[in-house]
């Protein structure tokens, strides 16, 4: 018999179960470097289309807000369903950025992971809220 080394919770047992998932704490995953006098965010966004994600700067934060809604269903068919799922979701990471002109943020979106530029120095521009495009 080993040790248990984390504290012991009845419930931990009760929803380890494939019926039930804990939920995913790492969800938006961000790299950021600096590259070539850019500062280079990375940020995982699997399951995600470029549709679905919104990049939005105001007072000088860089706001990346992301939405998705899936359902499988497995034959309408049947009245008595064995498996049915939907999964609605809303994540958001705001990153303080500086004062940055609008026009040098740069975005991308492939393979599941947003990829968003911008330049290390600041530039003044208006504090106002406008979103960014994300290219492909």
């Amino acid at each position: 018999m080993f040790p248990r080394i984390t504290k012991f919770d009845v419930l931990d047992d009760m929803f380890d179960d494939s019926f039930f998932t804990k939920r995913d704490t790492n969800i938006m995953k961000t790299d950021i470097i600096e590259k070539e006098g850019n500062y280079v965010l990375k940020v995982d966004l699997p399951g995600y289309k470029k549709e679905d994600i919104k990049l939005e700067l105001n007072d000088e934060y860089l706001c990346i807000s992301a939405t998705t809604s899936s359902e499988n269903d497995e034959s309408e068919e049947k009245n008595n369903y064995i498996h049915k799922e939907r999964f609605y979701g809303k994540c958001s990471r705001k990153f303080y950025v500086g004062d940055i002109n609008f026009e040098d943020i740069n975005a991308s979106f492939k393979d599941g992971i947003l990829t968003v530029t911008f330049p290390k120095e600041d530039k003044k521009e208006e504090n106002t809220k406008k979103y960014i495009e994300i290219g492909d």
